[in-house]
This record gives structure tokens, sequence and C-alpha cells, in this order.
């Protein structure tokens, strides 16, 4: 697999990134995982626009998905060789509303369904395309899942957005690359439920037996070096910070 930082930022885009999105890739087949602010932009400069074959949408802040939006007008009001067919697209209970419902229910409130054919996500394991993609609910406000995508004996694990979750621990047991946000500062914010600071991403890992780490979903706001710090004192393998167009070979 190829896993491919199209935008990394945690909350809202920096000056230096697009929020939450990550393109895998196999066998030829694209698979992205989320689509925040800023991020159709971004991921132009690693596929084309109509080369996606599948996104998976961990959950439904808009630093994880609004830029569907923005990819519904592509797709549904693209003149070249007529509208796209639906685009899989697998999202917690009720994305197709939530999507809908930010784009204003324009042109008519079925119209996203005619581009992108919902599937809703729970916990479990199921195929797209070459991959094996197992999702687990996760600590979030909203229903939130971390998803692990294996193709081919190895395997990367993405957090998506959590507070400290035994689930996700066991998701990404040995797994080859542990993308893990890490949006709180250590001994700074405390909200229970919501993130994982540098400390926490370093113990989930360590618990793991997770192969790399790589810490994801910084907010501007975030010092992602002191973070990063924090992160190895706790896991023992390879730990670094995601980065804008960072390709990794899995």
């Amino acid at each position: 697999m190829k896993l491919t930082v199209v935008g990394c930022s945690g909350s809202f885009p920096s000056a230096e990134s697009a929020c939450s999105s990550y393109l895998v890739e196999a066998d030829g087949y694209r698979l992205l995982l989320d689509m925040g602010n800023g991020a159709l932009g971004e991921l132009q400069r690693h596929c084309g626009l109509y080369d996606l074959d599948a996104i998976v949408l961990s959950h439904l802040h808009a630093d994880h998905c609004i830029d569907m939006c923005a990819y519904f007008v592509a797709r549904y009001y693209r003149h070249e060789g007529g509208r796209c067919p639906a685009l899989p697209v697998y999202g917690p209970e009720g994305t197709e509303h939530r999507l809908t419902t930010a784009y204003a229910d324009t042109p008519s409130a079925s119209s996203m369904s005619e581009v992108f054919d919902f599937h809703t996500v729970k916990p479990g394991s199921y195929d797209v395309g070459p991959f094996t993609v197992r999702t687990e609910k996760v600590r979030h406000p909203v229903e939130a899942y971390a998803v692990r995508v294996e193709h081919a004996g190895r395997s990367l694990t993405y957090s998506g957005d959590t507070g400290p979750s035994k689930e996700l621990t066991e998701l990404a047991a040995d797994t080859d690359l542990f993308l893990c946000e890490a949006a709180f500062t250590y001994g700074k914010e405390n909200i229970p439920d919501l993130h994982l600071n540098g400390r926490e991403a370093g113990t989930a890992a360590q618990e793991a037996r997770a192969r790399r780490l790589v810490l994801t979903h910084i907010p501007p706001w975030t010092d992602p070096v002191g973070n990063l710090v924090d992160a190895r004192e706790v896991y023992e393998g390879p730990a670094e910070l995601a980065a804008p167009s960072a390709v990794y070979e899995i």
C-alpha cells in the first residue's frame, strides 16, 4: 500500500496544510480517508479529480468531511463525458443528510445520492476494492470511527478523532503504520472523550505494538514538536509528524 498525506491539520486548515485527508493506494485502486477543509484542492496534486474509487469518512465534523460538498459540485456538474457515476462513500449514519444540509438541499434533497453511493459504517469488517477495511467506534462527541485498512498482509490504522480508547488500541494491534491524532497538549488540555495528546497517542501505539507512529490532526495552535517529544517518551518505535504530501510505502 501507498499512503499519501493530503492534509493533516486539525480543527481548521493551517497556512501549510489542509485538514484531515489521506490517500491510500494499492493495485491501482484509490481510497480516500476523510475530506476535510481544503482537502479537495490538495488532492488534485496527487490524483485526478475523478480518479478516486471510494471514500471513507471517519465522522461528520467539518474538518473531516466538509470538502465533500465541493466534490459533489465537481462530480454533479461535470460537463465533459457527462455526470460521474455514483462513487462509494462509507460514513456514519446520517452522512447523506449531513452533506445535503451543508449544501442547502440544492439542486434537490436527493442530488447527493446521484453521484455518491452512500453506505453506513458500523463496527465490523468489509471489503472496499482490494482492501479489507475494519472500523471500530471510538470516543468523540459525535459518532466516530477509527479505520484499519489491510492489503496483502500489511496494515494501516487511522485513529480518526478520539479520546483514549481501548477500541482504538485493539484495532491498531500490530499495525504496520499507526496514523494517530494528537490534537491536545499533555498537561494543558484535559477534556474527556474528545482528543488525544502526544503522550496518549504514544501510549496507544506502544500498547498496540504498532511498528511505526505518525502523529496527525495537530491544530495550528498546538506545538507539534512538543507532541512528538511526548509521544517518543512512551513509544519505543519510530515516530514522526505527518506533513502535507508525505508518502509512506506500507
